[in-house]
């Protein structure tokens, strides 16, 4: 039988004096009550109660085992009650890995997100490492590139492109490339972490996708890295649009073969389960899809 609910129906006799009355207070047969209370007697191998046709009494045993017991139910009743409050009032702590390059996209929701909810406090860690939820302990990771794990979920906050660029001192150095199979001719700036190795993928004007294998003097998993050298006439790179943006409009980095796009990608709030998924997460991944539709132009 269920042992809680044999320890709560050996409670209800105890406080209500008998078993018809604790049967009448539970709703339940006298018959039942009773079987519940041989359940626990008969699973502890002693006598819990006195039984007389006038009145029930706790034994010496059943007087130690009715404290603890009621103290054991009062215990789980209080955590059903703040489980039920951590579920409703969002409160602890939240931990968020981010790729570095989208951290000034989510400051504002943060900063918003302790605003509404001051009981929550917030560890935020950023970097280029391709990190695991479950593995680092991570409520949450926001990344630029699908996750190598299938099993984690993936929620999609916006889509995104890669942009091929370069600084005007190079084209002052080297010939700009007319055609991508001009690309095997230059050095290429080339990150760690991109999907598709050395092979870049690109769509052509009909949204046909084409791709040309590069190579180079560097290869990083820091996106600023690649963006100095870049800005600094080191090479050419094919660089997320929302890592350039500010480049691009001062000038320091101008993009070269327009005509050709880099393959769409997503920037995802990537967690392991969404079966109770806790309110904060929740919450706060409502939040980023929010601000980041705000951020869309600089993603595209």
């Amino acid at each position: 039988m269920d042992r809680l609910k044999s320890l709560n129906v050996f409670g209800k006799v105890v406080e209500h004096g008998g078993f018809s009355a604790a049967a009448r207070a539970m709703n339940m047969s006298v018959t039942m009550v009773a079987t519940h209370v041989q359940s626990l007697e008969d699973r502890l191998g002693v006598r819990l109660l006195n039984r007389t046709t006038r009145r029930v009494s706790l034994t010496e045993t059943g007087r130690f085992y009715y404290e603890r017991s009621s103290q054991i139910l009062a215990d789980l009743e209080e955590a059903d009650l703040t489980a039920g409050a951590l579920t409703s009032s969002p409160r602890g702590v939240l931990k968020i890995y981010s790729t570095i390059a989208v951290v000034r996209f989510i400051l504002p929701v943060i900063d918003e997100f302790l605003a509404l909810y001051p009981d929550v406090s917030l560890d935020l860690n950023s970097g280029e490492r391709m990190v695991d939820p479950i593995e680092d302990s991570y409520d949450l990771a926001i990344r630029t590139i699908p996750s190598p794990d299938s099993g984690l979920i993936s929620r999609k906050l916006t889509s995104w492109r890669h942009v091929l660029v370069c600084s005007p001192s190079y084209l002052d150095r080297y010939p700009e490339p007319a055609e991508l199979a001009d690309l095997t001719q230059h050095n290429c700036l080339r990150y760690s972490y991109y999907p598709h190795g050395d092979d870049w993928q690109f769509e052509d004007e009909k949204g046909e996708r084409t791709q040309v294998r590069v190579a180079g003097s560097v290869l990083s998993n820091s996106a600023e890295t690649l963006r100095y050298l870049a800005a600094n006439g080191r090479a050419l790179w094919l660089a997320p649009s929302f890592v350039v943006s500010e480049d691009l409009a001062a000038g320091r980095l101008v993009r070269v073969l327009t005509r050709y796009r880099g393959i769409e990608f997503a920037i995802n709030a990537i967690y392991p389960n969404r079966n109770h998924l806790p309110t904060k997460v929740r919450l706060f991944i409502d939040l980023l899809a929010e601000g980041f539709s705000d951020h869309r132009k600089w993603m595209t």
